[in-house]
């Protein structure tokens, strides 16, 4: 039996029918009239299950819907699976129907084409990338999209999984804006950072992407807070790196690099002694850019006092 909702306080407005009862019709959803048949309301929303379950009896008791499609999945989540040897009331099958279904779990498995395959490997390959970077849900289903595209315009042929993958999830990554270098997808990726910038240009080309640069002080926060710098010393390159902006300064400029210049800088205002060399590391960027651009920051922004060479 399915319930409806007692929230509708609907009646007929015609004289005539006010003696007459509303009718709820449970198959189609709809409320009418019981004297003229007039239809009052429709797509009465189901509320006989709630579509969430705190533990896996309510979900399975509870839900109607089951969950969510992903593009992250190989089949989207849709395809069927057969399960273990029990059957619906949950006694075992006997020895013969147990026989029989795994002969059926065989044959599911060997008659998935080779594009399924591919798929399910390339996608694994995504999930592990997403925990080595610590990137968001939506960022993952954006680089599965890309992905998908990807190999909808044959661009595998001469290019490995994995270098299409982490370009993917890199060109992901400035659509969403989440501070990721290329360093550090081609390290969770396990590929070359050559090959990896060779095959992102590809797909910008191919598939006609259209990616924004990283926003400067997303690498700010990122490299504060892997270093446990102060709060202050955060919001004064914060300061530093707007004033380069007003100078026009960072055109053409590494964001990363001048990210590091400007917190480089504060972290000398602020009286915490960090070497170059750990910003590169932390970074990505080599000492020698960082130095540059902070030696740049310092004349242009008449900062720091001729005792401070940099």
């Amino acid at each position: 039996m399915i319930n409806y909702s007692n929230d509708y306080d609907v009646k007929c407005q015609l004289d005539t029918c006010k003696t007459y009862p509303v009718i709820t019709d449970s198959e189609r959803g709809e409320m009418f009239c019981g004297g003229c048949g007039l239809v009052l309301v429709q797509n009465i929303s189901d509320v006989s299950h709630e579509n969430t379950g705190f533990t896996q009896e309510e979900y399975m008791k509870e839900t109607r819907t089951g969950p969510a499609t992903s593009l992250t999945m190989h089949d989207k989540g849709l395809s069927t699976v057969i399960g273990i040897d029990k059957d619906s009331t949950g006694k075992a099958l006997s020895s013969k129907t147990k026989y029989e279904f795994n002969r059926l779990r065989t044959w599911d498995q060997r008659s998935k084409s080779r594009k399924t395959a591919t798929l399910s490997k390339a996608f694994t390959l995504l999930h592990g990338m997403k925990t080595k970077l610590g990137v968001p849900d939506n960022v993952v289903e954006s680089a599965a999209y890309i992905y998908r595209k990807a190999v909808s315009a044959r661009l595998t042929r001469g290019r490995t999984m994995a270098s299409l993958v982490s370009a993917a999830l890199y060109a992901a990554c400035r659509e969403n804006n989440i501070p990721r270098t290329l360093d550090d997808v081609a390290a969770a990726g396990n590929i070359e950072r050559r090959i990896l910038s060779r095959d992102l240009r590809t797909i910008i080309k191919k598939l006609g992407l259209s990616l924004k640069q990283y926003d400067t002080t997303s690498f700010i926060s990122k490299i504060s807070n892997n270093m446990n710098f102060k709060e202050k010393t955060k919001r004064d390159a914060f300061d530093i790196l707007k004033r380069c902006e007003d100078k026009r300064i960072t055109a053409g400029k590494h964001p990363v690099a001048q990210a590091a210049a400007s917190l480089y800088i504060a972290c000398i205002l602020n009286g915490e002694k960090i070497s170059q060399k750990k910003f590169s590391v932390e970074s990505g960027v080599s000492d020698v850019t960082i130095r540059n651009r902070a030696i740049l920051i310092k004349k242009t922004l008449n900062i720091l006092g001729d005792e401070y060479e940099l």
